[in-house]
């Protein structure tokens, strides 16, 4: 349904929106090492917890939810104004209409009435969606008051102003229809 894995760090700058891993420890699941730290936007975010998506028998990611401070409430960390990111390391290669729908999936189970008012944004992610690799890294970061940027490895691919769009994002793995209930549980620690 959705994206696969990578090993590489990240390094993003979009104007003032900067995203950067830390080597200083990192977390493991399933042979993917996560930087214990990230900064989105001057911030310095804590690795909240890490999940792993499969598909029926296949590994397909490892996401790792990074927040200011750690929580266990979905719903509360959509809904904040906070720095914050996911990020997604592959296991396996995926073609770009897969991740495609796993994607437009995602949007239609959880992003309620931002399905409407977000449509242009989220046509607009779907058209940046790529072929990813085996050890391809996706990361999505979200700064208030600058917006979210999409990186695949160390390019960064978008940027979205304002908040909506994030919560509409963030909900696809925080809300109630994630990939897999074992994915949205480890994220969240």
């Amino acid at each position: 349904m959705l994206l696969k894995r990578t090993g590489r760090l990240l390094g993003i700058a979009l104007a003032s929106l900067l995203v950067t891993a830390s080597h200083a420890e990192a977390k493991d699941l399933a042979g993917v090492k996560m930087p214990d730290t990230l900064s989105v936007g001057g911030k310095s975010l804590v690795l909240n917890g890490l999940g792993l998506r499969k598909k029926a028998i296949f590994k397909v990611y490892v996401g790792g939810l990074y927040l200011e401070s750690a929580s266990k409430d979905a719903p509360g960390i959509v809904a904040a104004d906070t720095a914050k990111a996911i990020r997604m390391q592959f296991l396996r290669s995926i073609g770009k209409d897969k991740l495609i729908e796993g994607f437009k999936e995602g949007f239609e189970g959880n992003a309620g009435d931002k399905l409407v008012t977000q449509k242009a944004n989220m046509d607009k992610f779907l058209a940046l969606t790529a072929d990813v690799k085996d050890g391809d890294v996706w990361t999505f970061s979200y700064a208030p008051g600058k917006g979210t940027v999409i990186s695949h490895g160390e390019k960064e691919v978008g940027m979205f102003e304002g908040k909506e769009f994030a919560d509409a994002l963030f909900s696809i793995w925080l809300g109630p229809k994630p990939p897999s209930d074992d994915l949205k549980k480890g994220m969240l620690g």
